[in-house]
């Protein structure tokens, strides 16, 4: 159990002026893509960072522009786009429109170990970012902004020992997480000199995602909270979504800054799950079950008894999770398909079942949502969407699972080996619990799973009670 005891200010980073990275072949006359219902809920920044060793390449952020502006720009132009609300259909669309990607270099007289262990989550890391809170509207947004830090973020940021860091921020609108990991890794490749991937291809045609007309909606979707427009929900909206990253077409721009921001009231906790314990929910489970499903159904319990303590024993517990539907949907999504293919699955039981019953019956309920998302619970869910205009419901102390250990976050090299470390940006939102790596294979003997969770301190120690009661 860790907190980062390192904390980066404002002034440790000194920026120079700000980039602007076009494509070399924007479409002419300009396009519009369409944007799904479920492009349309995830419409905020994705923060990620990675950490290199000092090199004596001190032209690493010029190498990551010329990879962009000159190759990866050209099957990616979309990424210099901006997002728009059509006044027609009061939806968010994307537009072709080659307004740039930010990027920015810098450089700090902080060394890399001036930092400490920087695979261990640290809010603060923030400042190594270009971050797109500051912008006043979706149009004037970039959707990808890089800060190379020299120590360094892109931004670039270089660090004192010569050691750099890159910062992305990411608009989840636009790509989804192994979209997102697949462009970086042909950023990374081109980086090296290897060009991009040979089976590189790439279909942005997210028609495959729209609604039914009519609408044909065939479940409850509990997962969404409804947004549907007039004054009593969009007070309602106001209340809740300053605690929110999620979006709808509503009120779909959220000041970053301020959702981001931590707070004194809150505790902030890495909880490192060795094989071991984990291999040992899986035995306590008495059921097949995948590491994802025993992690969840374990964070779920002991967090509902830290949460809900005071509420009444009848009151609905709720985990959410994104499940990848890129093998569910009939016809199949086509091969290269770069918008957001997750849904968003909902488990759900009595506080006082999670309470009381085995270990087991938390399990099956993390499994019967994921084996509740077919053909038809997609498409329901999309059509609910359409009416409702809502976004994930993670209120009255539900939240969201992000498992980002599944991505590969410490393979990006970018011409000088692996990064020390490389993952998300880590937030105070306490709507959200992440599933990160612990900078092994999670699949070999020697992975574990960290688990970042935000919580009100007195929630947090009771939290700590149970969490390694395995």
């Amino acid at each position: 159990m860790e907190q980062h005891p390192f904390v980066i200010s404002e002034t440790d980073i000194v920026k120079e002026e700000q980039i602007l990275l076009t494509s070399p072949k924007n479409p002419s006359p300009m396009r519009t893509i369409f944007l799904s219902n479920i492009d349309q809920t995830v419409a905020f920044p994705v923060e990620t960072i990675y950490f290199y060793q000092a090199s004596s390449d001190s032209n690493m952020a010029e190498r990551i522009k010329n990879a962009l502006s000159r190759v990866l720009l050209i099957p990616y132009y979309f990424m210099a786009g901006r997002l728009h609300m059509c006044p027609k259909t009061h939806r968010l669309e994307l537009l072709c429109n080659n307004a740039g990607i930010h990027m920015v270099s810098a450089s700090s007289k902080l060394a890399l170990n001036d930092l400490g262990n920087v695979s261990l989550p640290n809010p603060s890391f923030q400042h190594l970012l270009l971050r797109t809170g500051g912008f006043k509207c979706f149009t004037e947004t970039p959707l990808l902004t890089i800060q190379v830090i020299y120590m360094a973020v892109l931004l670039v940021t270089r660090f004192g020992c010569g050691a750099f860091s890159v910062g992305f921020a990411t608009n989840h609108s636009i790509l989804d997480g192994k979209s997102a990991f697949d462009f970086f890794h042909n950023l990374a490749s081109v980086c090296r000199g290897e060009g991009l991937k040979s089976t590189l291809v790439l279909n942005n045609d997210r028609t495959c995602f729209k609604a039914r007309d009519p609408p044909q909606i065939t479940y409850p979707h509990k997962e969404y909270m409804n947004n549907t427009i007039n004054d009593t929900q969009n007070q309602y909206y106001s209340a809740t979504t300053s605690s929110s990253s999620f979006t709808c077409s509503n009120q779909p721009f959220l000041s970053q800054i301020s959702l981001l921001k931590l707070k004194q009231n809150k505790s902030y906790k890495l909880f490192h799950f060795t094989p071991a314990m984990i291999q040992n929910l899986k035995q306590k489970a008495a059921t097949e079950c995948s590491t994802f499903e025993a992690i969840v159904a374990h964070i779920w319990k002991v967090r509902t008894r830290a949460v809900f303590e005071d509420y009444p024993s009848e009151t609905l517990s709720n985990v959410l999770f994104a499940v990848d539907i890129r093998s569910k949907t009939s016809p199949m999504i086509p091969h290269g398909f770069i918008g957001n293919a997750v849904i968003t699955a909902c488990a759900s039981a009595k506080v006082l079942d999670l309470d009381e019953k085995s270990f087991c019956f938390c399990v099956e309920r993390v499994k019967e949502a994921i084996g509740s998302i077919t053909d038809d619970y997609v498409r329901s869910a999309i059509d609910w969407l359409e009416v409702h205009k809502g976004l994930p419901a993670t209120c009255d102390g539900n939240f969201y699972v992000s498992a980002w250990w599944r991505l590969p976050f410490y393979e990006l090299d970018l011409g000088f080996g692996n990064p020390i470390y490389g993952g998300p940006v880590v937030s105070g939102m306490d709507e959200f619990v992440l599933l990160l790596s612990d900078g092994k294979n999670v699949k070999s003997a020697g992975g574990g799973i960290n688990v970042w969770i935000v919580l009100e301190k007195k929630k947090m120690e009771r939290f700590m009670t149970h969490v390694f009661q395995i």
